[in-house]
Formats: C-alpha cells, structure tokens, sequence
C-alpha cells in the first residue's frame, strides 16, 4: 500500500473500495468482505448509501485490527446543521459498529453546513474522528470554509478521472494543504474504458485500462475508491502496486482532460434532488 499524509499528520491509505450504489445489504457485506480480504484498508461509505450497517457488518466479520483500518463515511445534507450533525454521527457510528471515525465528510455544499463544520470540529477535538474534510466543495466554498473556520478539512472527495481532472480545483487544493481524493475513478465505466491509448499502455504492462487509471490516480498524489460487486475486479482493482507509470504516459494521461463530468452540482434541478433525498 501506498499512502499519503494528510495535514493533521495522519496517515491515510492511496487505495481504498467505495460502497456507492450498493444497497442491497448482502451484496454490499459480501463486497467488503472481498475487498478486506484482499488487501484494502480504506473503506468509503456514506449515510446516504444506505449501507453503513452492511459495511459494519463486514468489518467486524473480518476481525481485522480496528488500527489497521481506515473508515469514511459522510453527513448528508438533510443533516447538515449543528445539532443534526452531532446525532448524524452518532447514527452512522452506531450502524458501523464503531467507537471513532477515520475521517468524517461533508457530502454536499448545500443546508447549513457551517452549522455541521462546528459540530464536526468539536467532534475531531474530542477525538472521536481522526480527521475531518468535505465532498463535492468548488474551489470557492472550500476557500471560504477554510477562512471563517479553525480547521482546514483534510481532503476534499471530488469527481476525478481522466476525462475530467478539475485541474485548477486540485491547485488551489495544494495551496490550501487539502488531499484531493477522486469518486468514480474510472468515470462509472464509460468511453474512458475503451480508449484506445490507455489500451495500448495498458498492453504494455499487461494490466487493464482500469489499473492504468488507478496507478496515474496514485501517482498524481489522489486517493483514489473505486467501487466493484465482483470478486475479480476488486482484485483487480488492488493489483496496481507492482508497475509504474513513466512520466511521458502521465502526462498523456494527463492530455485527456475534457471536462467530461458526471455530476454538474451547479445545475438547480440536481440541486433540488439531492435536497430531496432523505437518508430516513
């Protein structure tokens, strides 16, 4: 494993196995089974995954060393004030089954969040998270947040992939000391699966375009979760540490950038459905 150190000193793993889109609760506790039992240590949920509990689950079948592991999950907007934020967490550490969170994040810029930044700081004082950030924050709020607050979020999770790199989003992340870490590392398995470059590179180290992706992710310095329910492809996914990119493949890599998101969170009606959404 490779890993990064985040701005409060703590140790946070390159790879980790994301949970999104996987409800079904066997499925999900089956998928993070595989996942430990391969190698990963860094686990990515939310309360609006609806499978906290499954992971929990997991988790405490594996009888891994609770030191060894490095668990995230998220505030969802219907939770973002002071108040709702302190029980949020005590929710979500309940359905994990655990006594403190690695890293606790904000999962969208919208409702008070400021409310649930103060929450969250007092909960990171306390010891009960060892590190605190955000997700989906353009480089404006996250700046903000930064300067009417005591502390800085350790990572900010943000779209990432080779078809939309956020390039000066991930600048200003590095003036202002915060790890970027990439959700839908491989663009939920589109175009960007079928390109011919990335085929011809991954050829020459006989790995799949997927790992390419995930190896230029590490070496970029971003965390990187990319999430499977099938066995091989998780294994797969983690079989990235015994190659190297050369500095003329990152950087054509590095060329593919098109601005391609998945997510527009400044569209109003995207806005309006997550608002929605309701985690209970």
């Amino acid at each position: 494993m490779e890993y990064v150190t985040l701005n409060n000193g703590i140790k946070m793993p390159k790879l980790g196995f994301g949970v999104y889109q996987v409800e079904d609760q066997d499925e999900c506790e089956q998928s993070v089974l595989w996942a430990l039992n391969t190698g990963y240590r860094l686990l990515d949920t939310s309360a609006a995954y609806f499978n906290e509990e499954a992971v929990g689950n997991a988790i405490k079948k594996s009888h891994i060393a609770r030191e060894d592991l490095f668990i995230t999950t998220k505030l969802w907007i219907q939770d973002a004030s002071y108040e709702k934020a302190k029980k949020a967490f005590e929710t979500s550490l309940e359905k994990l089954q655990l006594d403190y969170l690695d890293l606790y994040l904000i999962h969208q810029p919208f409702g008070d969040y400021y409310g649930a930044w103060r929450a969250m700081e007092e909960l990171y004082k306390e010891g009960k998270i060892r590190a605190i950030g955000v997700s989906n924050f353009g480089s404006d709020r996250l700046v903000d947040l930064i300067l009417n607050n005591e502390v800085t979020p350790a990572i900010n999770q943000i779209e990432y992939h080779p078809y939309f790199q956020q390039k000066a989003a991930k600048q200003i992340m590095k003036e202002e000391n915060v790890q970027p870490e990439a959700w839908s590392p491989l663009g939920h398995g589109g175009q960007i699966l079928k390109n011919p470059i990335l085929a011809e590179i991954a050829e020459k180290y006989h790995k799949s375009i997927a790992q390419v992706i995930l190896r230029w992710d590490l070496q970029s310095n971003v965390v990187t979760i990319p999430k499977s329910v099938h066995q091989e492809r998780i294994e797969s996914n983690f079989d990235i540490f015994d190659f190297e990119l050369t500095k003329v493949e990152m950087d054509i890599i590095s060329s593919f950038d098109r601005n391609e998101f998945i997510a527009d969170l400044h569209d109003v009606d995207l806005v309006k459905q997550l608002n929605g959404l309701k985690v209970r």
